[in-house]
Protein backbone atom coordinates (compact mmCIF):
# COMPACT_ATOMS: atom_id res chain seq x y z
CA UNK A 1 0.00 0.00 0.00
CA UNK A 2 1.30 3.44 -0.92
CA UNK A 3 1.00 5.80 2.08
CA UNK A 4 2.71 8.73 0.39
CA UNK A 5 0.88 12.06 0.77
CA UNK A 6 -0.64 13.37 -2.43
CA UNK A 7 0.82 16.91 -2.75
CA UNK A 8 -2.29 18.04 -4.57
CA UNK A 9 -4.56 16.94 -1.72
CA UNK A 10 -2.44 17.73 1.35
CA UNK A 11 -3.35 20.68 3.53
CA UNK A 12 -1.05 23.58 4.53
CA UNK A 13 -0.93 22.09 8.03
CA UNK A 14 0.35 18.77 6.67
CA UNK A 15 2.99 20.53 4.61
CA UNK A 16 4.08 22.57 7.62
CA UNK A 17 4.38 19.43 9.75
CA UNK A 18 6.56 17.83 7.06
CA UNK A 19 8.81 20.90 6.97
CA UNK A 20 9.16 20.81 10.76
CA UNK A 21 10.03 17.11 10.65
CA UNK A 22 12.69 17.80 8.01
CA UNK A 23 13.98 20.74 10.04
CA UNK A 24 14.35 18.73 13.25
CA UNK A 25 15.90 15.79 11.39
CA UNK A 26 18.43 18.13 9.80
CA UNK A 27 19.43 19.60 13.17
CA UNK A 28 19.83 16.11 14.58
CA UNK A 29 21.78 14.67 11.63
CA UNK A 30 24.18 17.63 11.35
CA UNK A 31 24.67 18.75 14.95
CA UNK A 32 23.40 15.87 17.10
CA UNK A 33 20.75 17.96 18.89
CA UNK A 34 17.60 15.87 19.10
CA UNK A 35 14.34 17.83 19.44
CA UNK A 36 12.25 15.40 17.39
CA UNK A 37 10.21 14.23 20.38
CA UNK A 38 9.44 17.61 21.89
CA UNK A 39 5.75 18.50 22.11
CA UNK A 40 4.77 19.52 18.60
CA UNK A 41 2.92 22.78 19.27
CA UNK A 42 5.63 24.02 21.62
CA UNK A 43 8.47 23.32 19.18
CA UNK A 44 6.41 24.74 16.30
CA UNK A 45 6.01 28.08 18.10
CA UNK A 46 9.71 28.29 18.82
CA UNK A 47 10.71 27.51 15.23
CA UNK A 48 8.41 30.21 13.85
CA UNK A 49 9.69 32.68 16.44
CA UNK A 50 13.21 32.13 15.12
CA UNK A 51 12.01 32.34 11.47
CA UNK A 52 10.51 35.79 12.14
CA UNK A 53 13.47 37.03 14.18
CA UNK A 54 15.89 36.01 11.43
CA UNK A 55 13.66 37.74 8.85
CA UNK A 56 13.42 34.58 6.75
CA UNK A 57 10.76 33.30 4.38
CA UNK A 58 9.98 30.03 6.11
CA UNK A 59 11.06 26.92 7.98
CA UNK A 60 13.30 25.46 5.29
CA UNK A 61 15.04 28.81 4.87
CA UNK A 62 15.77 28.68 8.60
CA UNK A 63 17.16 25.16 8.23
CA UNK A 64 19.51 26.35 5.49
CA UNK A 65 20.75 29.19 7.67
CA UNK A 66 21.16 27.05 10.79
CA UNK A 67 23.19 24.46 8.86
CA UNK A 68 25.64 27.12 7.69
CA UNK A 69 25.63 29.55 10.61
CA UNK A 70 26.48 28.28 14.11
CA UNK A 71 25.51 31.61 15.68
CA UNK A 72 22.00 31.13 14.31
CA UNK A 73 22.07 27.62 15.75
CA UNK A 74 22.95 29.02 19.18
CA UNK A 75 20.02 31.44 19.00
CA UNK A 76 17.74 28.57 18.04
CA UNK A 77 18.91 26.40 20.94
CA UNK A 78 18.28 29.32 23.29
CA UNK A 79 14.73 29.49 21.90
CA UNK A 80 14.24 25.76 22.52
CA UNK A 81 15.47 25.96 26.11
CA UNK A 82 12.85 26.26 28.85
CA UNK A 83 14.14 28.91 31.25
CA UNK A 84 11.08 29.92 33.24
CA UNK A 85 11.98 29.62 36.92
CA UNK A 86 12.09 31.43 40.25
CA UNK A 87 13.38 30.87 43.76
CA UNK A 88 11.22 28.61 45.91
CA UNK A 89 8.76 28.32 43.04
CA UNK A 90 5.50 26.81 44.33
CA UNK A 91 6.34 27.44 48.02
CA UNK A 92 4.06 24.67 49.27
CA UNK A 93 6.17 22.19 47.31
CA UNK A 94 9.30 23.28 49.16
CA UNK A 95 7.43 23.31 52.48
CA UNK A 96 6.32 19.73 51.84
CA UNK A 97 9.89 18.80 50.96
CA UNK A 98 11.17 20.40 54.14
CA UNK A 99 8.62 18.63 56.34
CA UNK A 100 8.43 15.19 54.73
CA UNK A 101 11.65 14.57 52.75
CA UNK A 102 14.28 16.24 54.95
CA UNK A 103 13.71 13.69 57.77
CA UNK A 104 14.59 10.94 55.27
CA UNK A 105 17.71 12.80 54.13
CA UNK A 106 18.89 13.06 57.73
CA UNK A 107 19.36 9.27 57.73
CA UNK A 108 22.01 9.42 54.99
CA UNK A 109 25.71 10.08 55.72
CA UNK A 110 25.94 11.91 52.38
CA UNK A 111 23.26 13.30 50.08
CA UNK A 112 23.24 13.52 46.29
CA UNK A 113 20.62 15.69 44.58
CA UNK A 114 20.10 16.20 40.84
CA UNK A 115 18.32 19.27 39.48
CA UNK A 116 17.63 18.26 35.86
CA UNK A 117 16.81 21.18 33.56
CA UNK A 118 18.00 23.69 36.16
CA UNK A 119 17.81 26.72 33.81
CA UNK A 120 19.36 29.80 35.45
CA UNK A 121 19.64 28.07 38.81
CA UNK A 122 17.09 29.76 41.06
CA UNK A 123 15.66 26.48 42.35
CA UNK A 124 19.17 25.10 42.86
CA UNK A 125 20.09 27.98 45.17
CA UNK A 126 16.72 27.53 46.87
CA UNK A 127 17.63 23.94 47.68
CA UNK A 128 21.06 25.01 48.97
CA UNK A 129 19.37 27.48 51.33
CA UNK A 130 16.85 24.91 52.52
CA UNK A 131 19.54 22.29 53.21
CA UNK A 132 21.68 24.89 54.99
CA UNK A 133 18.81 25.78 57.30
CA UNK A 134 18.18 22.11 58.05
CA UNK A 135 21.87 21.49 58.86
CA UNK A 136 22.36 19.15 55.90
CA UNK A 137 24.23 21.23 53.33
CA UNK A 138 27.74 20.25 54.42
CA UNK A 139 27.05 16.61 53.59
CA UNK A 140 25.15 17.33 50.36
CA UNK A 141 26.23 17.52 46.73
CA UNK A 142 23.88 19.17 44.25
CA UNK A 143 24.27 18.37 40.56
CA UNK A 144 22.59 21.07 38.46
CA UNK A 145 22.31 20.31 34.75
CA UNK A 146 20.82 21.86 31.65
CA UNK A 147 21.23 21.46 27.89
CA UNK A 148 21.86 25.21 27.47
CA UNK A 149 25.41 26.31 28.28
CA UNK A 150 24.43 30.00 28.37
CA UNK A 151 21.92 29.58 31.19
CA UNK A 152 24.45 27.47 33.09
CA UNK A 153 26.90 30.38 32.94
CA UNK A 154 24.22 32.61 34.47
CA UNK A 155 23.46 30.02 37.14
CA UNK A 156 27.12 29.71 38.15
CA UNK A 157 27.31 33.45 38.84
CA UNK A 158 24.50 33.38 41.43
CA UNK A 159 23.58 36.92 40.36
CA UNK A 160 19.90 37.73 39.91
CA UNK A 161 17.79 40.86 39.25
CA UNK A 162 16.97 42.85 42.37
CA UNK A 163 13.40 43.43 41.19
CA UNK A 164 12.71 39.70 41.71
CA UNK A 165 13.59 39.74 45.39
CA UNK A 166 10.17 40.78 46.67
CA UNK A 167 8.58 37.75 45.02
CA UNK A 168 11.43 35.46 46.05
CA UNK A 169 11.26 36.65 49.66
CA UNK A 170 7.54 35.91 49.79
CA UNK A 171 8.13 32.44 48.31
CA UNK A 172 10.91 31.76 50.80
CA UNK A 173 8.80 32.67 53.82
CA UNK A 174 5.84 30.59 52.60
CA UNK A 175 8.17 27.62 52.07
CA UNK A 176 9.13 27.57 55.74
CA UNK A 177 12.19 29.82 55.60
CA UNK A 178 13.73 30.36 59.01
CA UNK A 179 15.74 33.58 58.59
CA UNK A 180 15.51 36.93 56.86
CA UNK A 181 15.94 36.09 53.16
CA UNK A 182 18.23 39.12 52.73
CA UNK A 183 20.86 37.35 54.87
CA UNK A 184 21.66 35.13 51.89
CA UNK A 185 22.64 37.84 49.42
CA UNK A 186 24.38 41.16 48.92
CA UNK A 187 22.93 43.95 46.80
CA UNK A 188 25.37 45.15 44.12
CA UNK A 189 25.11 47.60 41.23
CA UNK A 190 24.58 44.62 38.89
CA UNK A 191 21.87 42.94 40.93
CA UNK A 192 21.65 40.61 43.91
CA UNK A 193 24.69 38.41 44.52
CA UNK A 194 24.04 35.29 46.57
CA UNK A 195 26.75 34.40 49.06
CA UNK A 196 29.50 32.06 47.77
CA UNK A 197 28.97 29.44 50.49
CA UNK A 198 25.68 28.52 48.80
CA UNK A 199 27.45 27.36 45.63
CA UNK A 200 30.34 25.49 47.27
CA UNK A 201 28.56 22.12 47.00
CA UNK A 202 26.87 22.76 43.64
CA UNK A 203 28.26 21.28 40.42
CA UNK A 204 26.85 22.87 37.25
CA UNK A 205 27.21 20.77 34.09
CA UNK A 206 25.69 20.35 30.65
CA UNK A 207 23.40 17.34 30.27
CA UNK A 208 20.83 16.48 27.61
CA UNK A 209 17.82 14.59 28.95
CA UNK A 210 17.02 13.41 25.41
CA UNK A 211 20.33 11.78 24.52
CA UNK A 212 22.50 11.50 27.66
CA UNK A 213 22.31 8.71 30.18
CA UNK A 214 22.50 8.36 33.95
CA UNK A 215 25.74 9.62 35.48
CA UNK A 216 25.28 8.87 39.20
CA UNK A 217 22.90 7.47 41.78
CA UNK A 218 20.82 10.10 43.56
CA UNK A 219 18.73 10.41 46.71
CA UNK A 220 16.63 13.20 45.16
CA UNK A 221 15.89 14.21 41.58
CA UNK A 222 14.09 17.46 40.73
CA UNK A 223 12.79 17.98 37.21
CA UNK A 224 10.01 20.52 37.46
CA UNK A 225 8.01 21.84 34.50
CA UNK A 226 10.34 20.37 31.88
CA UNK A 227 8.51 17.19 30.89
CA UNK A 228 5.42 19.11 29.81
CA UNK A 229 7.41 20.19 26.74
CA UNK A 230 8.12 16.58 25.69
CA UNK A 231 5.83 14.19 23.84
CA UNK A 232 4.67 10.96 25.49
CA UNK A 233 7.47 8.83 24.05
CA UNK A 234 10.18 11.15 25.29
CA UNK A 235 8.49 11.50 28.68
CA UNK A 236 8.63 7.71 29.03
CA UNK A 237 12.34 7.69 28.17
CA UNK A 238 13.13 10.41 30.71
CA UNK A 239 11.14 8.64 33.42
CA UNK A 240 13.20 5.53 32.71
CA UNK A 241 16.35 7.62 33.10
CA UNK A 242 15.17 9.02 36.43
CA UNK A 243 14.19 5.57 37.68
CA UNK A 244 17.66 4.23 36.83
CA UNK A 245 19.27 7.23 38.55
CA UNK A 246 17.33 7.10 41.84
CA UNK A 247 18.45 4.95 44.75
CA UNK A 248 15.94 2.76 46.57
CA UNK A 249 13.59 5.06 48.52
CA UNK A 250 14.88 8.04 46.56
CA UNK A 251 12.56 10.98 45.92
CA UNK A 252 11.39 12.38 42.57
CA UNK A 253 10.02 15.94 42.44
CA UNK A 254 7.98 17.07 39.42
CA UNK A 255 6.15 20.23 38.38
CA UNK A 256 2.54 20.88 39.28
CA UNK A 257 1.29 19.90 35.80
CA UNK A 258 3.38 16.73 35.62
CA UNK A 259 2.81 13.21 36.92
CA UNK A 260 4.17 9.68 36.91
CA UNK A 261 0.67 8.34 36.25
CA UNK A 262 0.30 6.49 32.93
CA UNK A 263 4.07 5.83 32.77
CA UNK A 264 5.70 2.38 32.85
CA UNK A 265 7.13 3.22 36.28
CA UNK A 266 3.97 4.45 38.00
CA UNK A 267 3.71 1.37 40.23
CA UNK A 268 7.34 1.78 41.34
CA UNK A 269 6.59 4.94 43.36
CA UNK A 270 4.46 5.95 46.31
CA UNK A 271 3.07 9.46 46.72
CA UNK A 272 4.71 11.43 49.49
CA UNK A 273 2.07 14.13 49.22
CA UNK A 274 -1.38 14.13 47.70
CA UNK A 275 -1.12 17.82 46.86
CA UNK A 276 2.52 18.25 45.80
CA UNK A 277 4.31 16.23 43.12
CA UNK A 278 6.74 14.37 45.35
CA UNK A 279 7.13 10.61 44.82
CA UNK A 280 9.27 8.00 46.56
CA UNK A 281 10.78 5.08 44.66
CA UNK A 282 9.74 1.86 46.40
CA UNK A 283 10.54 -0.85 43.84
Amino acid sequence: MNNRINPFQSSPEELERLEIELFLKGIYEWYGYDYRNYAYQSIRRRIWHRVYDENLSGILALLDKVLHDTECLNRLIADFSINVTEMFRDPKFFLEFRENVVPLLRTYPSIRIWHAGCATGEEVYSMAILLHEEGLYNRAKIYATDINQNVLKTAKKGLFPIENMKKYTSNYLQSGGKLAFSEYYTVTKNGVQFHPFLSKNILFAQHNLVTDRSFNEFHVIFCRNVLIYFNKELQMNVHELFYESLCRFGVLGLGDKETIAYTDKSDCYDEISTNQKLFQKTK
